[in-house]
């Protein structure tokens, strides 16, 4: 099948553009159905417009409104505002107690604390099994050859 350039009118515009003989080759190896309707700086003003509304990402940007709730510190008795709805039996801390809380814990996959354990964990290893009726498989520690 062999193409030609052809001339098409622009719906936003109303001025004529070339289809190319190139651009019909790509829309046939896309499988698109129908010819182009905008000229190309149309097409890039549209699609600028649209990229312009949909900045930002997250729940502000499609127009959600965050809840904020007014509760009290479960450390310190100040009033507060917290971006979630308190469940009861959970505590509920402001930003300084929450800063100092988590800078007192240290998270379990922290560089520190895999420093610490100088010798790697053993690894369980199933013993060879030559039938079913050698009866139940018991896992055995083996020290790690991985360094």
């Amino acid at each position: 099948m062999e193409f030609v350039d052809r001339l098409l009118t622009c719906v936003d515009c109303g001025g004529e553009f070339i289809f190319t003989a190139g651009e019909q080759l790509f829309f046939l190896d896309k499988q698109f159905k129908n010819d182009p309707k905008r000229c190309k700086p149309c097409k890039s003003r549209r699609s600028a417009a649209a990229a312009g509304a949909a900045t930002g990402s997250g729940p502000a940007a499609a127009g959600i409104s965050r809840t904020e709730t007014r509760t009290e510190c479960s450390e310190c008795g100040i009033s507060t505002t917290v971006p979630f709805k308190p469940t009861q039996g959970r505590p509920v801390l402001c930003r300084q107690c929450f800063k100092t809380k988590r800078s007192t814990t240290t998270p379990a996959g922290s560089s520190d604390a895999k420093a610490s354990t100088s010798a790697p964990a053993p690894r369980l290893v199933p013993p060879a099994v030559t039938s079913a009726a050698d009866g139940p498989v018991e896992m055995v520690a083996q020290p790690s050859s991985a360094a």
